[in-house]
């Protein structure tokens, strides 16, 4: 199974880019990863952003990939619980698995629709740019978790 983590912006504070390149280069032994960008919108008019980053993420979907959400007030999961969705969903037979972080202001109500899981990091908030910070970082723990390596503990 391919993941790919579609994320609204680019990465722009050096250290996350860093972090960010590091966690994809571990990553990249255990699972086939992609991540692609979609434009953010300028933000001056709040509901018009979401709509247009609505826009551009469903338009960078396929019809048989399976979707995930990353928003706070969905279900959180303990990295072990983690491993084990994601294990699961690729002997499903999915082939492809897409994460989404949405911009600064959320995620586009048919963006959520179209999620079959809305994963939440935390009940905290966090900048976009950390929330693909954690979610690499979480692959990584969960592919290591998978094959019974150590990292953790």
């Amino acid at each position: 199974m391919i993941i790919r983590l579609l994320a609204v912006g680019k990465l722009r504070e050096s250290s996350v880019i860093q972090t960010c390149a590091e966690f994809r280069k571990r990553l990249r032994p255990y699972v086939p990863f992609e991540e692609q960008d979609v434009r953010a919108s300028d933000g001056s008019d709040r509901v018009r952003a979401v709509r247009e980053e609505g826009e551009r993420l469903l338009k960078a979907l396929r019809p048989d990939e399976r979707v995930w959400l990353l928003d706070r007030g969905g279900t959180q999961l303990s990295s072990e619980e983690l491993s084990r969705r994601l294990d699961e969903t690729g002997a499903s037979g999915i082939g492809r698995l897409t994460l989404i972080v949405a911009g600064t202001y959320g995620a586009d109500e048919r963006v959520r629709e179209r999620a079959d899981f809305v994963w939440s990091l935390s009940r905290l908030t966090f900048l976009h740019e950390w929330a693909r910070m954690i979610v690499l970082e979480q692959l990584y723990r969960a592919a290591k978790i998978t094959r019974n390596e150590p990292y953790h503990h």
